[in-house]
């Protein structure tokens, strides 16, 4: 599973989430920092990424339009210790990477994740 970060997603993740060896990207370095969200989300459908995002745009984009990739994933909780908010996020991503390879919408927070199917 290919991971692309949104802009909203701290840096310190990138080398926490490669030292977990997980393949990530992060937009600014494939398009402008202040793009659209449809761009972003036309980059990670045509390039099999998942977006990991901490806001509501992408699901909100999803829901009016009904399409089935990509997945997004967003963190719904503000966690101190990024060592720590990696570990859940990518426990999440592992425990749901059959949905989100199929097309999912992913909400982690500290307690728990959940996941709709797409379309919605």
């Amino acid at each position: 599973m290919k991971i692309l970060f949104d802009m909203n997603i701290p840096y310190t993740y990138s080398a926490l989430f490669k030292k977990r060896g997980v393949d990530t990207l992060r937009w600014s370095d494939v398009g402008a920092p202040n793009a659209e969200d449809l761009e972003i989300m036309g980059y990670a459908r045509d390039h099999d990424y998942v977006i990991l995002t901490c806001d509501l745009d992408f699901s909100a984009i999803l829901s009016a339009t009904h399409e089935l990739k990509p997945s997004v994933v967003q963190i719904r909780a503000s966690v101190l210790n990024a060592e720590h908010a990696v570990d859940v996020i990518i426990a999440a991503l592992l425990q749901n990477s059959d949905s989100l390879k199929k097309g999912a919408i992913l909400s982690i927070d500290i307690k728990k994740a959940r996941f709709r199917l797409l379309p919605l």
